[in-house]
């Protein structure tokens, strides 16, 4: 089994979404076998998408944040993250971690009697996430199953319906085991957040402030600050400035502009605070960063 090169970095829209296609429209499945040390900065960053994602740590020790929530995934663990969750891996060296996303209709057909009773529930519930542990028997169970698939995914014969199959029988586990409960609260906070996003994603080459943030929201700056660090961990202005830095990076990689230039095309005033902040986050200077992505080598850092 080979790592995927296939890309290193998670391209999303300006609210966060994944835009890369996963599987096709007639078999809505994708495995890829990562490896976090061949992303920038060994992180696999926030972004969410409507398939259901199901990852395996197979070696390293994984830091994973959904959500609102932060925790460690040891080797053997595994992990379900739901449909149109925001989440994040990172790791300090290498990370290896088979993972698979599929869309709910690869499970069962939309309106069909399996999906509105067994699909649907869990999809519009609380439940952002489920992690197995190889020390509770269904949770062991459960990785087995995960397992089984991507060892599939190398068959040649009736892969496909191999891995049909082995799905049906994972759902039906997690869904054994997940109590249900409504999300409306969580998914008008979803919605707040994504507007303040959005709205930075769209303006951050202009001078923003917090209120501007949170009026976008027609939400008070507190509360604002309360969302952004109730699920990213952060501040509205510390997002900003890690957007800005991002921008910034995708500049110095694709164009010749030079370091000023993109320091006031992505929203910094004063060109001394924007190399400060670039090596403060990315452990490199622009120019430093700039010739190593010439140079076509991947970048690692300890820690974010």
């Amino acid at each position: 089994m080979h790592y995927n090169t296939s890309y290193t970095k998670i391209v999303t829209d300006e609210n966060l979404m994944e835009t890369i296609q996963h599987g096709s429209k007639d078999y809505p499945f994708c495995f890829y076998y990562d490896n976090l040390s061949l992303f920038d900065f060994n992180c696999i960053d926030w972004h969410w998408h409507s398939e259901l994602e199901f990852v395996l740590v197979e070696k390293g020790t994984v830091n994973c944040s959904v959500g609102e929530d932060q925790f460690v995934l040891p080797e053997g663990n595994a992990i379900f993250i739901n449909s149109k969750v925001l989440h994040r891996y990172q790791c300090r060296g290498q990370g290896t971690i088979p993972n698979f996303v599929c869309l709910p209709t690869m499970i069962a057909p939309e309106e069909s009697l399996i999906f509105n009773r067994y699909i649907e529930p869990i999809l519009t519930s609380s439940l952002n996430y489920q992690i197995f542990s190889p020390n509770i028997p269904w949770q062991k169970s459960s990785i087995q199953i995960m397992q089984d698939i991507i060892t599939a995914q190398n068959s040649i014969a009736a892969k496909e319906l191999i891995t049909s199959s082995l799905l049906l029988k994972l759902w039906a586990i997690l869904y054994e085991h997940t109590e249900i409960i409504p999300s409306e609260q969580q998914t008008k906070h979803s919605a707040m957040l994504q507007l303040m996003m959005q709205y930075i994603h769209s303006n951050y080459p202009f001078s923003i402030s917090l209120d501007d943030i949170a009026r976008c929201a027609s939400i008070s700056k507190s509360s604002a600050l309360s969302l952004f660090h109730k699920y990213l961990h952060t501040t509205p202005v510390q997002y900003l400035i890690g957007y800005r830095l991002k921008e910034a990076s995708r500049l110095l990689s694709a164009t010749e502009y030079s370091i000023s230039a993109i320091a006031q095309k992505t929203g910094f005033e004063n060109v001394g605070y924007f190399c400060r902040k670039f090596k403060e986050n990315y452990g490199f200077t622009p120019t430093g960063y700039r010739n190593r992505k010439s140079a076509g080598e991947f970048m690692q850092k300890e820690s974010i």
